[in-house]
């Protein structure tokens, strides 16, 4: 069977893949220690990333969860000073907490804690600075930061900002207990701010997602009393 003959555009590609293949051979040969270094930074930044993880970060975080047992104590016993700089036995309040473990969840969740414990203090700035700080990692703790933030506010004069948290605390997830409290809490700061159509709407909301919650069972009186 004879063989066809090469076009000569096919030669050209021919050269041209060889003379591409010798390039990158070249540019190899020329690079090779820069491309091993880069290699090997990555490789290094990898396993230095979890040997992090596994050698310092987790550890601390298990020496955090110990540290911190007894300002949660102090806590809740409602003794929110204490709990903040100085739960007793040797143990650091949730400031120090934060200074010293604030790489990991414990530091993260002592951030939560300071600014409920200012906001129990009636030091609303304080309570809102470290609720901002505070990382939410789940719908119901997401729920819980939005709620307090709006309580803050609210307490702090700023009722649009506490009507915007509370807002947000009610769409972050469908929580069949906190999502109705903090809609009553929505739909009480906006009437009173005169705008009745959106607490009429909130309390329309309870009782239709939530009509076993405390607040589902006395929607009717509400939603008669603001369709008026």
């Amino acid at each position: 069977m004879a063989r066809r003959k090469k076009t000569k555009q096919e030669d050209e590609a021919l050269i041209d893949i060889v003379e591409v293949g010798e390039q990158a051979q070249g540019f190899i040969e020329r690079h090779q220690m820069t491309i091993i270094g880069v290699v090997a930074a990555f490789l290094l930044i990898v396993g230095g990333y979890f040997g992090y993880k596994t050698f310092i970060q987790a550890p601390k975080q298990a020496e955090a969860i110990n540290q911190m047992s007894q300002a949660q104590i102090q806590f809740e016993r409602d003794s929110f000073a204490s709990a903040l700089e100085n739960p007793g036995a040797g143990f650091p309040g949730f400031l120090d907490i934060i200074d010293q473990y604030g790489g990991t969840a414990s530091g993260n969740s002592a951030k939560y804690y300071a600014g409920i414990c200012y906001l129990n203090l009636g030091r609303y700035d304080d309570a809102i600075e470290y609720l901002n700080k505070y990382s939410a990692n789940e719908d119901l703790t997401e729920i819980m930061k939005y709620g307090a933030l709006g309580d803050a506010h609210s307490e702090n004069g700023d009722m649009d900002k506490a009507i915007s948290m509370y807002k947000k605390a009610t769409t972050t997830s469908s929580n069949d207990f906190l999502v109705p409290y903090y809609l009553k809490k929505y739909a009480q700061l906006t009437n009173r701010e005169g705008n009745t159509d959106d607490a009429l709407e909130a309390y329309q909301r309870i009782k239709k997602d939530f009509p076993r919650s405390a607040e589902g069972l006395e929607a009717d009186k509400y939603i008669a009393l603001y369709s008026r």
